[in-house]
């Protein structure tokens, strides 16, 4: 599922090639039943408007202006935000929702699977508070960040995944800061030390600033992270140890039986 360098990535598209135009139709693609998607009223608030500026709080992505509405998009599984011009090609497989702006220019939201959804909303603040999201992975303190994960009972990858105590972080980003913090993913939160928290803040933001400075492209990332190498029985890229999977919190977790074993 995409996590917050996903959705930055597809921010970026949105704020690049979509700002400052005016949008004259929102339309529905196919096989829509189970996705959530607004309904004709919400769609005709935007017709007519610009967006002027996106935001991003964890998965969620957001365009619109000072003055409202903003679409709120969840990503789902494999969704992604493609701006294309009609005179040069159609809509993508799978859009289920397409804006179409004056002159050529569209925004499709292509969902092959039936997950995520589209939101008109008042305001980012709004949503976010309405949903109950946690503070933005990358905007938290580092004082916050150890309360709020060092306050934690479960386990370590749990909490990093938990959206209602930190947005933006799933699965495999956990994986890879848990990795490189050298921290054994079942491991009780609230038993690690200031010291290891620190060392976590510190390479969360290293982790998802630089999978944000390659636009989500994992090749460009340093053969030393876990992500090449993120399978069952596959050699650690850091040590002499192996990458072994268990479930963690209710998903696959991965991690070095070496430099991240359990005490």
């Amino acid at each position: 599922m995409p996590e917050l360098p996903e959705a930055d990535a597809n921010r970026r598209r949105i704020a690049e090639q979509c700002l400052n135009r005016t949008i004259e139709a929102v339309e529905l693609g196919d096989d829509i039943e189970h996705v959530e998607l607004p309904g004709d009223n919400e769609r005709q608030r935007l017709v007519g408007r610009q967006f002027t500026e996106t935001h991003r709080h964890g998965k969620l992505i957001f365009a619109g202006s000072q003055t409202g509405p903003w679409i709120c998009v969840h990503l789902g599984m494999t969704g992604k935000l493609l701006p294309f011009d009609a005179d040069e090609r159609d809509a993508p497989e799978y859009t289920k929702f397409l804006i179409r702006f004056e002159g050529e220019r569209r925004l499709a939201w292509r969902c092959p699977r039936k997950l995520g959804w589209v939101r008109v909303v008042n305001s980012p603040d709004e949503e976010i508070e309405r949903i109950g999201f946690g503070p933005d992975a990358l905007e938290i303190s580092e004082g916050d960040f150890a309360e709020v994960i060092g306050g934690t009972n479960g386990s370590i990858k749990g909490a990093l995944m938990s959206q209602q105590k930190l947005a933006g972080i799933g699965n495999l980003w956990s994986d890879e800061i848990l990795f490189q913090t050298g921290v054994h993913p079942e491991t009780t939160a609230s038993e690690l030390s200031e010291d290891t928290l620190s060392t976590m803040f510190d390479k969360m933001r290293k982790v998802l600033t630089g999978v944000c400075d390659v636009n989500a492209h994992y090749s460009e990332l340093p053969r030393t992270w876990l992500i090449a190498d993120r399978k069952d029985g596959a050699d650690c890229p850091r040590c002499d140890g192996t990458i072994k999977k268990t479930k963690v919190s209710g998903r696959s977790a991965y991690w070095c039986d070496s430099h991240q074993a359990s005490d």
